[in-house]
């Protein structure tokens, strides 16, 4: 009786028939059975509150709003979609945010401006301007000829570099003083100006007084300003920090320097950008021999200027080869042509020359086969001349023969 109530407990062990008697549970079948195939209860599972609750009627359910259709999967941004435009912008300001936090993480950041104004300043004039001016030439006393950069200083103690490249180079001076110094104040010294195409640079640098050296990190130079090892004095730390500025300032001028070269390249393009259309149609080139000659002169004066008559190819200055090898100069003026990709900048630039050297070439030849063709038809025009004139004295014995037969037979 004990286990029988025990199997009474247990619902799931016994089923209780109507007459009392235990019966044993019907086996499963592991196939679908009709009790399976039944509909599902609505509210398992469902977001609706009213089908949550037990005992709702099929009208009830009947009466409710028809559920909102879920939108579909949204495609992935194409690569001109808003979508990407504003991950491109969030990068960008991810980028500045991260430049400035490095800026931020030393004291006294400041601006480097490097302006390029003429082919070349004459050195002499430049001290005098600036001591006419009340400029202190060298006032750190770095020791470089002034025929290879000066340096002085404004009123706000920012440093001001000149180079005998035509480019000057500020630091922590605004942009519209460092303007105004080289295209006002330094223009009686400028030889060949060209203020029609002024290229400017601008970098950011920032003091760091727990570090000796220097480096550049993306578009900000990182100053280098504590007391090396070796200085004795706070003097040489402070000649030293100079020549680490001047060490960027000439990769900066070098930089402008080339942007202007550049810009030049781009006008001498644009005027010959026809040239390959004409020839391609097989038309006539509407050009004259002065026309050739000019454009031939500009492009080896560019080409002159790039690898000859400049610096921008040299890997190290000529202000450098004395300096002191600790104090790293050459690197940091390497540091600067590459943040500002200047090597590749050159063999564009040189690439983009031997192309115009080629349309020059093909220009020169065109015209000397227009001249061979005009100095042939003079030659033929001559020839067809002297032709007729020979006609003409042959046409005149004859006529006079006839005369002569014609009187003889009068006499006759």
């Amino acid at each position: 009786m004990q286990s029988f109530s025990r199997q009474l407990a247990c619902p799931t062990a016994r089923r209780i028939l109507n007459n009392g008697i235990p019966r044993p549970l019907a086996f499963r079948y592991i196939h679908a059975t009709p009790a399976a195939q039944a509909p599902r209860k609505r509210n398992f599972f469902s977001s609706n509150a009213a089908l949550q609750q037990e005992g709702v009627s099929a009208d009830a359910v009947a009466d409710l709003p028809p559920a909102q259709k879920r939108k579909p999967v949204r495609s992935p941004a194409g690569k001109t979609s808003l979508r990407r435009v504003a991950v491109e912008a969030q990068r960008s300001r991810e980028s500045t945010q991260r430049r400035k936090d490095v800026v931020s993480g030393s004291e006294g950041s400041n601006k480097v401006t490097a302006i390029s104004v003429a082919d070349q300043f004459d050195m002499d004039a430049v001290v005098r301007t600036l001591r006419a001016h009340g400029f202190l030439i060298d006032p750190d006393e770095t020791g470089f000829e002034s025929d290879q950069v000066i340096h002085t200083r404004g009123a706000n103690n920012g440093d001001i570099f000149v180079f005998p490249s035509g480019s000057l180079v500020a630091w922590s001076l605004p942009e519209d003083v460092v303007a105004d110094l080289a295209t006002k104040t330094l223009l009686p010294a400028a030889i060949n100006p060209h203020m029609d195409q002024m290229e400017t640079e601008n970098l950011e640098y920032a003091e760091d007084p727990k570090r000796e050296s220097s480096n550049i990190k993306g578009d900000v130079i990182l100053l280098g300003t504590k007391k090396p090892s070796h200085a004795e004095q706070q003097t040489d730390s402070q000649v030293d920090t100079t020549l680490a500025k001047i060490a960027f300032s000439s990769g900066l001028a070098r930089s402008t320097k080339l942007a202007v070269l550049e810009t030049m390249l781009s006008k001498y393009s644009e005027s010959t950008r026809t040239i390959p259309k004409i020839l391609a149609r097989g038309s006539k080139l509407p050009f004259d021999r002065r026309f050739m000659l000019q454009k031939t002169g500009e492009l080896l004066e560019l080409r002159a200027q790039l690898n000859h008559y400049s610096e921008l190819t040299d890997s190290l200055p000529d202000l450098f080869w004395d300096s002191k090898h600790e104090l790293g100069l050459e690197g940091y003026y390497d540091q600067v042509g590459r943040a500002l990709d200047v090597g590749v900048r050159i063999k564009t630039l040189n690439e983009k020359m031997d192309y115009a050297q080629e349309i020059a070439t093909i220009l020169r030849q065109t015209m000397s086969e227009k001249h061979s063709i005009y100095l042939e038809w003079i030659i033929i025009v001559l020839i067809a001349v002297e032709v007729l004139f020979g006609l003409r004295h042959i046409w005149i014995e004859k006529k006079k023969e006839r005369e002569e037969r014609a009187a003889k037979a009068q006499k006759e």
